[in-house]
């Protein structure tokens, strides 16, 4: 048992009291149009926008592999722009996903979410195009938030 609620669902509209963070992954290089993105860019416009104004202001702030975003959507739900992939291309270079980055981020996480006393909701993070492997996410996952005390949630999208 790893600590993890998996829910077959939309990650978007978390099922659960309290502040929530949802949270996902983005690449390093400003490029917001694929995948989970357009999930939370459909329901709310704010996570975009300030991805877009990090990465764009990048000289003067902190974006950078392993480093996290939260933006405020609704009274009581989060966005947790978390950057855990190099690039976008699945070339001869391996696969965008960088679990060290994504270690890290889920670390400033948990401090965030727990400031906040709120629960974490994700998709199956940098699994999806950052072509990243379930079983060396998860217990990142495990370790950074659930053994923090943090109630975590995996949604699985589709019926």
């Amino acid at each position: 048992m790893s600590g993890i609620t998996y829910i077959r669902g939309d990650a978007t509209a978390p099922s659960a009291r309290g502040v929530k963070v949802i949270a996902h992954v983005c690449n390093d290089i400003g490029g917001w149009g694929k995948g989970f993105v357009l999930a939370l860019s459909r329901r709310w416009a704010e996570p975009e926008a300030a991805y877009r104004s990090w990465h764009r202001d990048r000289a003067r702030n902190d974006f950078a592999l392993g480093a996290v975003q939260l933006v405020p959507v609704d009274r009581y739900v989060w966005v947790a722009n978390m950057i855990g992939q190099r690039g976008v291309s699945r070339g001869g270079k391996g696969v965008p996903v960088r679990y060290d980055a994504i270690d890290t981020a889920l670390a400033r996480l948990a401090d965030r979410a727990i400031e906040l006393s709120a629960s974490v909701h994700m998709p199956r993070i940098g699994c999806g195009l950052a072509g990243g492997r379930w079983e060396r996410v998860e217990p990142l996952v495990v370790e950074r938030l659930v053994k923090r005390g943090i109630a975590v949630s995996v949604y699985d999208h589709g019926g």
